[in-house]
């Protein structure tokens, strides 16, 4: 990162913690106008300076080889499919994969805040799916809390010599389902429950759960389905991008 870079991204955080501290914001897409304003303007600020950050990941990253940006694009187009296919979990959300883990592994889960946002502002203007008042709020819980998980949970699996593969399932499984973890407490936030915010971030949980849990475990597959078939025929691609390390897993 350059300085001019560094200096960019310092004063976005400095922003976040100035503007982003409201009184109001005590507080898986949630749907348009669910979120109170000032919710929604504070998670977009808390937001900002991972995008700042996942703006320049992807800048290093393409400079480094532009052959990068087919994968690139192919983990964005991952991301918009699955997290595409809904199922009505609970009123002002929905239960969906999020994909997001892939390009967590292949390019760190800086990058995927950008992936991330971009997904969600098409499918908020051309499916009617999240909306554009609540894109802070779900940008933070699908773009960058899951894939924070998903690459720790990865490079700890790779760190304890974990077959490769299985560690990209369980990055997948528990980075989806943290994802989840965060909505949920951001419903709380906004409308807690008489018990307070951990009794209603338990009720948006429980109710999440019967419908999350199987579509993370499938996601966990198909999401290495996909790494399996990028081995067999993006090669060098995966070089470039650092998962393959001379060509070996």
């Amino acid at each position: 990162m350059t300085k001019r870079q560094r200096k960019l991204f310092i004063a976005s955080i400095a922003f976040a913690v100035v503007f982003g501290i409201i009184p109001n914001a005590n507080a898986m897409h949630i749907m348009e106008g669910y979120l109170p304003f000032g919710f929604c303007v504070a998670w977009g600020i808390v937001s900002l300076p991972f995008l700042v950050k996942g703006f320049f990941a992807i800048q290093k990253k393409l400079g480094q080889d532009r052959k990068n940006i087919t994968i690139l694009a192919m983990s964005g187009a991952f991301i918009f499919v699955i997290s595409s296919l809904k199922i009505p979990s609970v009123t002002g959300s929905c239960s969906h994969m999020t994909g997001t883990a892939l390009g967590a592994i292949l390019f760190g889960p800086s990058a995927v805040s950008i992936l991330g946002i971009i997904v969600l502002i098409f499918q908020a203007v051309l499916l009617a799916h999240g909306g554009l008042t609540t894109l802070g709020a779900n940008t933070f819980s699908m773009a960058i809390a899951g894939p924070f998980l998903s690459y720790g949970v990865y490079r700890l699996c790779k760190k304890s010599k974990i077959n490769q593969r299985v560690g990209v399932f369980l990055a997948a499984v528990i980075g989806d389902l943290f994802t989840y973890c965060i909505t949920s407490f951001q419903l709380a936030f906004a409308y807690p429950s008489e018990g307070g915010v951990w009794v209603s971030a338990a009720k948006f949980l429980s109710v999440f759960a019967p419908t999350q849990l199987p579509l993370a475990i499938i996601e966990g597959f198909l999401t290495v389905v996909v790494m399996i078939t990028l081995e067999n025929y993006a090669q060098p691609e995966l070089k470039s991008a650092g998962y393959l390390e001379n060509g070996k897993r």
